[in-house]
């Protein structure tokens, strides 16, 4: 088994969300020896389709609007493309590849940037080959101005509101990936000092809203 697997065996699950079991961001490394990782685990063997109009849910994905293309953060230099994240078959989220360290990724499971609902960027810190997307992103203050370029080329502009750092014992679930009306944004990455394997023990979330 990996690192980065035995990561996931170590973490908390924390607390249901949208049918959804999710948990923190995992497996940064003060060395870039090892990849974070986060992980969704679905309720059941499998991933059932919501049934509502224009939208469904394969494999923890939904599928309606296009996927976003591209985030810019100018405040702290960020300009990345967007992978897009789907769940592994342990159920596990994908997470950009430690070679793609400075891509950001969306997670599809949750909402489009700029759709009611809350959309989830996951980024590196570091990876082994070095600083990565959101190695800066506890540089980010309220009011910072995030920008998700669509898959149909439009803009969506989102505010920074908040930032938390959370020991990934205690990862905020509900709150990260609440079911809301509301159009909101969050960015998670790891954070915080190491543990005796090398990991960063906490989680840094960035909570933005549509401008």
């Amino acid at each position: 088994m990996s690192r980065t697997a035995r990561a996931f065996r170590r973490t908390v699950i924390a607390r249901a969300a949208a049918s959804l079991f999710l948990v923190p961001l995992t497996g940064c490394s003060s060395s870039g020896a090892a990849e974070p990782s986060a992980a969704v685990q679905a309720s059941g063997s499998t991933v059932e389709k919501s049934g509502e109009a224009g939208e469904s849910e394969v494999s923890g994905e939904r599928l309606k609007a296009p996927a976003p293309a591209q985030v810019t953060i100018p405040s702290i230099g960020v300009t990345s493309e967007l992978m897009r994240l789907g769940l592994n078959a342990d159920g596990t989220v994908e997470v950009p590849p430690a070679e793609k360290g400075m891509t950001a990724g969306w997670y599809a499971g949750g909402a489009v940037p700029g759709e009611p609902g809350a959309a989830v960027l996951i980024g590196h810190n570091d990876t082994r080959f070095g600083k990565a997307v959101f190695h800066d992103l506890k540089k980010i203050t309220k009011g910072a101005v995030i920008t998700v370029l669509g898959g149909s080329g439009e803009r969506t502009h989102f505010t920074v509101t908040d930032t938390e750092t959370v020991s990934k014992n205690s990862f905020p679930t509900e709150k990260v990936y609440e079911s809301t009306t509301e159009r909101v944004l969050r960015l998670v990455t790891c954070d915080g000092s190491f543990d005796a394997d090398g990991h960063p023990v906490d989680n840094l979330i960035v909570y933005a809203t549509l401008r």
